[in-house]
């Protein structure tokens, strides 16, 4: 992924060597990283249990929020494309047990598309 690619809110998918690196101390033993994405500073880890949400907070991105989700508990997910005048496109997720979904926005249709389609290849197993 381009660095200007990555500024511009599109995401694309990341070597997932490094990611599993980065992970190491939230996985559990055996557990091993599919496929993961960047977005800006944010990553989507698809491992083989379970969607990770990196969010990457604050100024320096030191903080950082690992949002854990089994693939079981993903009731639905929609894809929003861009518009002629809303040039942002929206992936959102509802999980059991939660009114609200978690929403990431994109600036390129084509991205959002690749991660949707891994996040059914891991939900619709």
């Amino acid at each position: 992924m381009g660095i200007l690619s990555g500024l511009m809110g599109n995401a694309s998918e990341i070597d997932i060597k490094r990611v599993e690196r980065e992970f190491e101390k939230i996985f559990v033993e055996e557990e091993k990283v599919e496929k993961a994405y960047k977005l800006i500073r944010d990553l989507f880890v698809f491992t083989d249990k379970r969607l990770v949400l990196l969010d990457k907070q604050g100024v320096t991105g030191k903080k950082v929020q690992y949002h854990s989700i089994p693939y079981k508990n993903i009731t639905h997910f929609s894809v929003e494309t861009t518009g002629n005048f809303d040039l942002e496109s929206e992936l959102k997720i509802w999980i059991s047990g939660t009114q609200m979904p978690i929403e990431k926005q994109f600036k390129n249709d084509k991205n959002i598309y690749d991660i949707q389609r891994s996040l059914a290849q891991y939900v619709l197993r």
